[in-house]
């Protein structure tokens, strides 16, 4: 084939062509044409045959299996060799074509140790030791595995920043990295371009796998110890049974050559998962579209380079033999509507006007390429998700059926850890380690079906993916899909909002007026008309740093308008359930870790935990008094009635956390969702406790009420539910209130409030202000492989009583045998900004790292939290603690630190009590 140059020469040509075919506004961003059956990818072996077609399985179906895997991808063959290795043998895997052939067999196969998350790095290290170890040891047989590196590209500050962030990270974890000056990169890699870099990050144990040689070990693995793989066998249905308490259960796979009853479905399909949820009514929000690369002739000079990932230019060379394959991420992916049951082992026609931006920067950072032909083009299909991560976890919809699948091109690499962590929940109910950023449920169910979302979501997340990931970068596209009714009034008065699983909640407030979220503009792509002077997107932009960004003044003035005076917060966007029925006392005393057994007008701070302690919830919940006549405050009931009050990013989350709960234990129980019916208003501040302050505006004597409480009470002629709490470490209520009624409560509370200096403020002074108090915040601070004696809750766990919850042996054993990691708070005396991930140093050795960091602004000063370990693995006590000498690296630099077991901010509780 010709060389590169001539594909830049014929790039007008290409451009005109395409848009005449791809872009004609009857084909807006996707295409449904015919795939090409015939292309080479660059591997020496597939699982493909030539000339193979056989009409029947290659196996017999069993009548039944403990388990059925469908798909014979990376996650199916790797969920199957993780099932047998927990000592699962009745399960079958049923691939409707040959293994690997449906998105797998043409991946890229690459794999990078360090991301921006700690949870990603260890199921990272998990694939790489499966492949690159355990499989050759188990079976006797090379996976393909290739360990040449990889080498991440800086072409400004921040990226080299970014890249650092991952370097500090990879300190605790044990992986080797290093940054590189232009000079040393130009040694390690001769071929590249340096001019224009920065720096790099060099990761010498990075490398490839090959897609053939590891699914064929890991089933081969599988199959010696019972499992059986079934190819050439599509499952045509999904039977689900509705049993007398109306939970939908999977009963059994339908195939046309028979039918496995089985208890548990795992849907490892690919861009077909979609379809093989419709079977049981089951939404996987998921799309599928072209994804690209291309493999050049011989190169000489690049045997045994590094891979490469120039994140800037959107593009990646991976080492392949003498020659390199080149791809990356477009803003103007091609979707594939119409996902056909007939493709496998097929690929598509390469649009070159798409793919043309990878050539141009694959060669301004290797030159050689504009000068060396192209061998074969790879474009196969991908499937895709609204926020770049994966879909795993049990269904909300139907018990019994998983989901593996929506990964984003990064199957492979993430297979083996994710594999692993699928295996264990469906054992034993719940993964290993905190998988909730790639659990089906942090979705809410409206947007679960919901396709312009998906659509929207799926595409920037895709075009955004070699973006720097900036602490405070917010997503334009699918926005303003849930409004709270405060949400108008707000704008009005410069609420910069951010988006949270469908909510827009508020951010901060500008003074420099209002800054509205426009309907998505496909940054331009696909012939859309691209913002001009969006204000909104500017003010995002302002604040793509890793300093303190330019808002840093106005998020303080909020934070401290809160210490000294009063704020008011719209938290509208709360989850807001009621847990009613006969055995809603038997269903709290299990559910709830904290003695909920108080009078009504009671409210109690409390946790949810799983059978392994680990915390899957923090939320208040309120004792609430029978009603004879239902109201959106309180529903009708009789006997015990619980209102609760959870975060609104984790509100599906807990709602399926508590439905499952009740399913399991037969618990009969109501659980009603009143979210979108309730709006709900934080007043917090020392001037908040004053009787005369409110008194005229709220019918009740706020003054009397020191502990957390709750009260229907009138104000302003109309009914609110008024509760004794705070969220940031201030005497203050919240008022619950029906939607009609939020628009003018908080206007009156505005008004009544005014000559005191009373003033918004917004989520990013909720985080300043609740580190800065040592308020745990949920899946940050607070996840479901973390115990609250962990986490310094154990005052939120009835252990002194007798009552049984759910956990509660877990945390028994834990207690006794001591803490083998806790929870610290940490400050700097620098004014230097940190946001999590930063490592943690006890006598100059890693102990842990910043899970969250903000600064705290009454203290002044930088505030970090994370959990410590002892690294000869002793307990860690408050002695242990306190004999250490702490030290925090932020992107390679050190900082001398102090610890602490209680905040340094109000730590005897004063403020909350309203003693000022």
């Amino acid at each position: 084939m010709s060389a590169l140059v001539s594909f830049l020469q014929r790039r007008q040509f290409c451009r005109l062509l395409q848009r005449a075919s791809y872009f004609s506004p009857s084909r807006l961003y996707s295409v449904t044409g015919e795939h090409t059956r015939e292309k080479n990818v660059p591997y020496t072996k597939t699982l493909k045959e030539d000339g193979y077609k056989e009409s029947q399985p290659t196996k017999p179906l069993p009548k039944s299996a403990d388990v059925v895997i469908i798909g014979g991808g990376s996650l199916g063959c790797q969920t199957l060799y993780h099932l047998t290795k927990m000592g699962m043998t009745n399960i079958v895997l049923l691939e409707r074509d040959r293994l690997t052939s449906g998105t797998t067999w043409h991946t890229a196969g690459l794999l990078w140790q360090l991301r921006p998350s700690d949870v990603e790095v260890e199921l990272l290290a998990h694939t790489r030791q499966v492949v690159s170890s355990d499989l050759e040891q188990e079976t006797g047989l090379s996976t393909g595995w290739i360990q040449n590196g990889g080498l991440f590209i800086a072409s400004n500050k921040q990226r080299l920043d970014e890249y650092k962030r991952l370097m500090t990270l990879g300190k605790v974890y044990g992986i080797e990295s290093y940054v590189l000056s232009p000079a040393e990169t130009k040694d390690l890699y001769p071929l590249m371009n340096v001019d224009d870099l920065y720096g790099t990050l060099y990761v010498p144990k990075d490398g490839t796998m090959d897609p053939a040689g590891t699914c064929t070990t890991l089933t081969r693995a599988a199959a010696a110890k019972g499992a059986t793989v079934i190819e050439n066998c599509p499952v045509t249905g999904i039977q689900v049974q509705t049993n007398d308490l109306g939970i939908r259960k999977v009963e059994a796979v339908e195939t046309k050559y028979g039918s496995i009853t089985t208890p548990c479905v795992v849907n490892c399909a690919g861009v077909w998962a979609n379809k093989l949820g419709r079977m049981a009514r089951v939404n996987v929000p998921l799309i599928a579209m072209h994804h690209a690369y291309v493999v050049t002739e011989r190169i000489e000079g690049i045997q045994n380079m590094p891979n490469v990932r120039d994140h800037d230019a959107s593009v990646y060379l991976r080492l392949q033999g003498d020659a390199l394959s080149v791809g990356g991420y477009e803003a103007n992916p091609i979707f594939w509507d119409e996902v056909s049951d007939e493709f496998a082992f097929g690929l598509f026609d390469l649009n070159w006007d798409v793919f043309m931006q990878h050539i141009e920067g694959a060669i301004n950072r290797v030159p050689v390429l504009e000068k060396t032909g192209i061998k074969s083009t790879v474009c196969g299909p991908e499937s895709f998700t609204a926020d770049h991560k994966p879909l795993m976890g049990e269904a909300p919809e139907v018990r019994g059926f998983f989901l593996g699948c929506g990964f984003n091109s990064a199957g492979m690499m993430l297979g083996g850890g994710c594999g692993k962590e699928l295996a264990h929940w469906i054992i034993h109910g719940r993964p290993e380690k905190d998988m909730y950023g790639y659990d089906i449920r942090r979705f809410h169910r409206s947007l679960t079906d919901h396709n312009r979302w998906i659509k929207e979501r799926s595409h920037e997340s895709y075009a955004k993916n070699y973006s720097v990931v900036f602490p405070y970068d917010e997503p334009l596209a699918g926005r303003n899909m849930r409004k709270d009714p405060l949400h108008q009034e707000l704008l009005s008065q410069g609420c910069v909002f951010q988006e949270r699983h469908g909510w827009e909640r508020p951010g901060w407030f500008s003074q420099k007026g209002s800054a509205p979220v426009l309907d998505y503009d496909y940054y331009g792509a696909y012939g859309s008309q691209k913002h001009t002077n969006y204000k909104y997107n500017k003010l995002l932009g302002a604040e793509y740093t890793f300093d303190f960004p330019p808002h840093h003044d106005v998020i303080r003035n909020e934070c401290l308008t809160c210490r000294n005076a009063v704020a008011v917060f719209n938290m509208s966007y709360f989850g807001k359930f009621y847990l009613v029925g006969p055995d809603a006392k038997k269903a709290a005393d299990w559910l709830f870790t904290a003695d909920i057994n108080k009078p009504p007008g009671s409210t109690v701070y409390t946790c949810m935990l799983n059978k392994r302690g680990g915390t899957e919830s923090d939320l208040t919940v309120s004792r609430i008094e029978p009603r004879p006549q239902s109201s959106v405050l309180a529903p009708a009931f009789e006997g015990y009635g619980y209102y609760l009050a959870i975060g609104g990013a984790v509100a599906q989350h807990n709602w399926s956390h508590i439905k499952t709960v009740l399913q399991d234990q037969k618990f009969q129980c109501e659980l009603l969702d009143c979210s979108e019916d309730l709006g709900m208003i934080s007043i917090q501040g020392p001037q908040s406790v004053l009787q005369d302050k409110l008194k005229f505006l709220i019918n009740f004597d706020l003054i009397n009420e020191r502990g957390l409480s709750n009260h229907l009470i009138i104000t302003v002629c109309l009914q609110v539910r008024a509760m004794r709490l705070s969220f940031v470490g201030e005497m203050g209520w919240e008022l619950h209130m029906p939607r009609a009624a939020c628009v003018p409560v908080y206007q009156a509370v505005m008004a009544a409030g005014a000559k005191y200096g009373i003033s918004n403020a917004g989520y990013r002074a909720i985080d300043s202000l609740s580190i800065e108090k040592g308020y745990r915040h949920w899946h940050a601070d607070l996840r479901p492989d973390d115990t609250p004696l962990e986490a310094s809750l154990a005052f939120t766990c009835k252990l002194k009583g007798t009552t049984p919850f759910l956990g509660r042996e877990a945390l028994e054993a834990q207690k006794a045998r001591g803490l083998h990691r806790r929870l610290l708070c940490f400050t700097i005396e620098e004014k230097i900004p940190m946001f999590g991930l930063e490592a943690i140093f006890r006598n100059g050795k890693p102990v842990g790292h910043l899970r969250r960091a903000d600064f705290g602004f009454a203290i002044n000063k930088t505030i970090g939290y994370g959990y410590i370990r002892d690294p000869e693995g002793g307990i860690v006590s408050p002695d242990f603690v306190k004999s250490g000498e702490y030290t925090l690296e932020r992107m390679g630099v050190v900082y001398s630190a102090t610890a602490y077991l209680k905040s340094p901010f109000d730590p005897e509780n004063k403020r909350v009590r309203g003693i000022y």
